[in-house]
């Protein structure tokens, strides 16, 4: 497991235990679907986690940016399949991310934090970094793998390339996090295959 937490808040003192991080993650994303948000708290995930709460307070400064990190190493687990086309390609990793979604410590945790993030600066520059960000990986790989194929044209200037990359996260991202958790309808392979469709030829019949 990569550590997320901020170099200044893990150096110093004794070195951080992967075990523990990990262990205080998953009691985190335990405690979300007993107890919901509201009444998560870090003495409960402590308990959970088998360690000490002071233990938390050196990783985390709170409840907001732990359920963050916890949530954000569920989207670690996505991977583009190499399915041999850029539509396969799109449509698998689509349909991992909405089975993630599915996921009720996935649902809760996300949509918490992001309510809070509404009046939380520093909330939302986390949720950027540690979901965002990271999960933008994806795009390009896809976009690399794509080009290489032949499926895409390449495209020499990096400040394009960029914008590029980060529309197609906000369309992607934005469409299924809708479906699943606004609209609270299932993304199938009927529908994934009917946005890849419209995602890769717009609305052009």
């Amino acid at each position: 497991m990569q550590s997320r937490i901020p170099a200044s808040r893990a150096t110093g003192g004794r070195p951080r235990s992967a075990a523990a991080d990990a262990a205080i993650l998953a009691a985190t994303r335990e405690a979300l679907v007993d107890l919901g948000w509201s009444k998560l708290t870090l003495g409960d995930v402590a308990t959970r986690a088998g360690v000490a709460k002071t233990t938390l307070y050196r990783r985390w400064a709170g409840k907001n940016e732990l359920v963050v990190d916890a949530v954000a190493e569920l989207f670690d687990e996505l991977r583009l399949p190499d399915r041999g086309s850029l539509a396969a390609d799109i449509e698998g990793v689509v349909l991992q991310f909405a089975a993630i979604l599915a996921r009720p410590e996935a649902k809760s945790g996300l949509m918490a934090v992001i309510a809070e993030s509404t009046r939380d600066d520093a909330l939302r520059e986390r949720i950027r970094a540690s979901i965002v960000d990271r999960q933008k990986r994806l795009v390009l790989e896809g976009r690399t793998r794509a080009q290489t194929r032949g499926e895409l044209p390449p495209e020499p200037d990096p400040t394009t390339a960029t914008r590029t990359i980060d529309l197609i996260f906000d369309v992607v991202a934005g469409a299924v996090v809708h479906r699943t958790l606004i609209s609270a309808e299932r993304a199938d392979e009927e529908w994934v295959r009917a946005f890849t469709t419209l995602l890769l030829h717009g609305l052009q019949p």
